[in-house]
């Protein structure tokens, strides 16, 4: 039994996972009601949100999988990347439960974590496989060949997807997380009435950039109103989406043909998109590509991820001593 613990951003999260990849329970505590005001997370906040929550959410996913701490056999907790504050109350909490329960302590990383989402979609995908993850944080394009074999292809050089998406609903006045109003809004617009530039569209380079997208937004909206005009919110919502979900998607696909692999996964916040989502698998099957996506409850940030992974570490025998330290910025294949 392995216990996997993430706080790497505002999700406090805890599950228990077999050593088969089989997730018996999982536990996640928003903290969205407490940024929400402040139009994103607040670092400080997060760690003090992630200190009052954590064990109770250990606890838990305990419970929930019948088991208790000491059947566990390891404990697996996200070391990174993410806001150096939430980190530190994870592995603070994963240390002193490993000690005292003398089993192996396995930091792992957020991001091989999200690749692990890959056990997680209805046909379970095994490398090799390009993976997209896309978040808040990250958007970055994998090709993964094996397990701890990863090949960093892509990554975005400014704002991540999620980042243009919270930063658009801000301008919008449409408040925090801005993905998923803008995704319900979008499908009531139409995209052609309000149309944007495709960011960074060329697939010669697998990197993307969005602050440029967010700019034409904000020009968008002063042009409007300098010439005295309104604009209709789920047209100006649609049309934002469209150009950064085609994107997305065209230079995923791009590294699947040039990578010479017929599976993608893709995973993070901004896979629970319903037209990435949709795009993804109208374009795999117009191209000889598998689209692969989770769950939307795997897509965000999740303990199941990182149980998984961690279980995955634990059979390779890769633990680390009580002096291991959280990192900010840990990258994987690149």
């Amino acid at each position: 039994m392995i216990l996997g613990i993430e706080t790497s951003c505002d999700e406090t999260a805890a599950a228990v996972a077999a050593s088969d990849a089989t997730v018996l329970a999982e536990v996640v505590r928003s903290q969205v009601e407490t940024h929400a005001r402040f139009g994103g997370v607040v670092p400080e906040l997060a760690g003090r949100r992630h200190i009052e929550s954590i064990d109770l959410v250990v606890q838990e996913a305990l419970a929930h999988a019948g088991v208790g701490v000491r059947d566990l056999s390891a404990v697996a907790v996200t070391g990174g990347p993410g806001l150096i504050g939430a980190l530190l109350v994870g592995v603070a909490y994963g240390k002193a439960l490993a000690y005292a329960l003398r089993v192996p302590l396995i930091p792992v990383n957020h991001l091989e974590g999200h690749l692990s989402a890959a056990c997680f979609v209805p046909k379970r995908v095994a490398p090799p496989f390009v993976a997209l993850i896309a978040s808040g944080g990250h958007t970055n394009l994998y090709h993964v060949k094996g397990w701890g074999e990863t090949e960093l292809l892509g990554r975005t050089l400014d704002d991540a997807a999620g980042e243009a998406f919270d930063k658009a609903a801000k301008m919008l006045g449409l408040g925090y997380p801005g993905g998923p109003v803008i995704d319900r809004l979008a499908r009531e617009g139409n995209p052609e009435r309000a149309p944007f530039p495709r960011p960074y569209p060329t697939c010669d380079d697998l990197n993307f950039s969005f602050s440029g997208i967010k700019t034409a937004l904000l020009y968008y909206l002063r042009d409007r109103e300098a010439a005295g005009h309104s604009w209709h919110v789920p047209d100006v919502a649609a049309g934002f989406q469209q150009a950064i979900v085609e994107v997305l998607v065209e230079k995923t696909l791009a590294a699947a043909q040039r990578s010479g692999v017929r599976d993608v996964v893709v995973t993070g916040g901004v896979a629970a998109n319903s037209q990435l989502r949709a795009l993804f698998e109208t374009r795999g099957k117009e191209t000889g590509v598998a689209a692969h996506v989770p769950p939307l409850r795997y897509c965000t940030d999740n303990g199941a991820m990182i149980a998984v992974a961690g279980a995955r570490l634990f059979q390779e025998g890769r633990a680390a001593t009580l002096e291991f330290e959280p990192r900010a910025d840990w990258a994987i294949g690149g």
